[in-house]
């Protein structure tokens, strides 16, 4: 049995200064650039804008059987998303039964989100609570939140030994997964990375809407590959939002076995229908749709 690796520890509150938060800023969008081997985050993020300028309009995300990673990558570049099956459903975890949690993984230390957690998505101080697998499932059982408890963004190894990521990306952050009943939500947003998103068990609703589309969606900037979006389109407010009428939306049912490829740029939007489990990696380079744009690049 791997050993789980400790939570980093909640972030706390501190005296600070515009000076502080500026540096600390810049410091981790030049460490961002590094690793995706960019000169500029923010050029990066108007390059992607401006290619999705040129995107044809879809109405729905096509499924296509099992891809290559030459199939993948070529499929990639058109800048699109599209859902690949016959894939995840092989994986073991896939076939492990949702009872597991508490028989196999009770023990893992997880950090759950609590509490409001879609109005404070990209706040450093969102509420959250460290506890065991046990004790969250145990607090969804309770019922006492009016928004389920979240488990997101985590980094499972347990549960990624039992997990067989295809190569699609080249270099890929870690895997991290998202455990939750029916009602758990991440609302819209945009991450400026290519994402492969796996549904292992359970089914999700997600709606995407295209990266140059953010000046309809009213962003804030969480952090420099990060921007999230008050818009909500499972209940839109066209009143307090009037530009968001302009906004393409496009919603897909992920079911278990489907993996969905966000294209970098693209706004998301993910509700559990069922109880769900999902899991998903960030491309660390290039975006496919920039197509190896030479004048993003780093050099040595």
């Amino acid at each position: 049995m791997s050993k789980e690796k400790k939570l980093p520890p909640l972030a706390a509150s501190r005296p600070t200064t515009p000076e502080d938060v500026a540096a600390r800023k810049l410091a981790r969008e030049h460490k961002d650039a590094q690793v995706r081997g960019v000169t500029s985050i923010d050029a990066m993020r108007q390059a992607i804008k401006l290619a999705a300028r040129s995107l044809p309009a879809i109405t729905e995300v096509p499924r296509l059987r099992a891809l290559d990673a030459a199939a993948f990558r070529a499929r990639a570049a058109e800048g699109l998303p599209f859902l690949i099956t016959g894939l995840v459903g092989k994986w073991p975890l896939a076939a492990l039964p949702p009872a597991s949690l508490r028989e196999r993984f009770a023990h893992l230390p997880v950090r759950a989100r609590v509490g409001d957690y879609i109005n404070t998505a990209f706040a450093a101080d969102r509420a959250m609570q460290d506890m065991t697998m046990l004790a969250y499932l145990e607090l969804v059982d309770a019922g006492t939140h009016a928004l389920p408890p979240y488990l997101g963004n985590l980094e499972l190894r347990e549960l990624n030994s039992l997990c067989h990521w295809p190569g699609y990306l080249g270099k890929m952050g870690p895997p991290r997964f998202w455990i939750g009943p029916a009602g758990t939500v991440t609302p819209l947003h945009c991450d400026y990375d290519d994402n492969i998103f796996a549904q292992i068990w359970g089914t999700k609703r997600i709606f995407l809407s295209p990266p140059h589309h953010d000046e309809f969606l009213y962003p804030s900037e969480a952090n420099a590959i990060l921007f999230g979006s008050p818009f909500d389109p499972e209940a839109p407010d066209f009143e307090r939002f009037p530009l968001a009428r302009q906004a393409a939306m496009v919603e897909v049912i992920v079911n278990p076995g489907d993996m969905l490829y966000v294209p970098a740029g693209w706004y998301h939007q993910v509700r559990a229908l069922t109880f769900s489990l999902s899991s998903n990696r960030w491309a660390r380079g290039l975006p496919f749709a920039l197509k190896g744009d030479a004048t993003l690049l780093r050099t040595a």
